[in-house]
């Protein structure tokens, strides 16, 4: 006796809304941490600031919860576009962006934080996400270039700096593993996790240098890019405004201090990231006057800006030059109103369902019509 197969249900509600959530949405919860956590450390203190920076992280917390369980439910329901996803190279970097919201939040948790959910509950909350992102980070450096190396059959033309979010990953698990440090008690535990976030910052510094050479050459032989990913030109700023925090945050975990490293390696650093950020901006202008449109690119003005804000910060505490202190209160400001012009066209795209809607069809050219005469066939 055959039977018949049972009809696959088909995902309705809230589970069909999330069909084309991407990992790229984590982009706003990396974002809106990074304001709070950039914001604490400014070396000023203004009346609300503080107030200010724990409505982002408290802003952060709810936006990771949300995504975490869209993400959850997209896996679960749209398995076929998820594993697309993981195959496709315009996609899959976008995983670095999960574990950077985890790791952002847990910073921003323990720096911020702990004044609303007290010290205690702060320092297990960042320590479960520092973990999970950490771990997280690993994977995808790993993970994510082999499946583009298997599935992806690129060449250099398609070299965009999206390829450097799931190598800046563990770049941020560097910078935000010593702000856990003085919280744990002294000896092996320190150290290991001390040598943990070195580990990381090497395996993402070597990453980044062999593949911001080739993002380079694609934009100096191949030109600009699309108008929608113009705005990824930021993310270069990333590696490099990150690894300038995680050098300050290290040595400040340290136990025997190293401010030469900090001065040596974060400030010729700063002035390239300094440098392209003006070359992007440059760019970014240019797009915007040829049409350019919002789209979740957006979000790259974000948090590469923010890990310049803490670069400067770190710069400015062991150098003492209060040029640094000027630039990150600075880019502080730049990254506010970047911050708030994204979120707004964000929540409007979010209401009128434009961002989570799918890609549109390729419009199809009628066909031509055919006439029929005693002669044949006549177009």
């Amino acid at each position: 006796m055959i039977t018949a197969a049972r009809p696959v249900p088909r995902p309705t509600g809230r589970a069909l809304a999330v069909r084309h959530l991407g990992p790229n949405w984590y982009a706003a919860v990396m974002g809106t941490a990074v304001v709070a956590t950039a914001g604490a450390a400014l070396p000023v203190r203004l009346p609300g600031l503080r107030t200010l920076c724990a409505g982002f992280w408290a802003l952060s917390v709810v936006l990771l919860a949300a995504l975490l369980v869209g993400r959850a439910l997209h896996w679960t329901h749209h398995r076929d576009q998820a594993r697309a996803h993981l195959r496709d190279p315009a996609t899959a970097p976008f995983y670095g962006c999960l574990a950077m919201a985890l790791l952002a939040v847990g910073g921003a948790t323990v720096v911020v934080g702990r004044d609303w959910i007290g010290t205690g509950a702060a320092v297990a909350l960042d320590a479960v996400l520092f973990t999970a992102g950490t771990v997280c980070a690993a994977a995808v450096a790993v993970t994510v270039p082999y499946l583009m190396a298997v599935h992806g059959r690129l060449d250099r033309r398609q070299a965009t700096p999206v390829w450097l979010l799931p190598l800046v990953a563990p770049m941020v698990s560097a910078a935000m593993g010593p702000l856990l440090v003085p919280h744990l008690p002294a000896g092996q535990i320190r150290e290991a996790l001390l040598w943990t976030c070195v580990a990381m910052f090497g395996l993402s510094l070597l990453a980044t240098l062999l593949t911001l050479p080739v993002v380079f050459a694609r934009l100096v032989t191949t030109g600009p890019l699309p108008l929608a990913l113009t705005p990824t030109f930021f993310l270069v700023l990333g590696p490099l405004g990150q690894s300038t925090t995680a050098v300050g945050n290290l040595a400040d975990a340290a136990p025997f201090g190293a401010h030469v490293p900090v001065v040596a390696y974060g400030v010729p650093v700063t002035g390239l990231a300094l440098l392209w950020a003006v070359a992007a901006a440059a760019l970014v202008l240019r797009a915007r006057r040829r049409g350019m449109r919002f789209a979740m690119t957006w979000w790259a003005f974000t948090f590469p800006v923010g890990t310049c804000v803490t670069g400067a910060e770190a710069l400015g505490r062991h150098t003492g030059a209060p040029a640094f202190d000027q630039l990150a209160i600075g880019l502080y400001v730049v990254l506010v109103a970047a911050w708030t012009a994204v979120a707004v066209r964000t929540a409007r795209g979010l209401l009128s369902r434009e961002l989570l809607a799918g890609p549109r069809p390729a419009p199809v050219a009628p066909r031509p019509a055919t006439v029929r005469t005693t002669s044949g066939a006549v177009r």
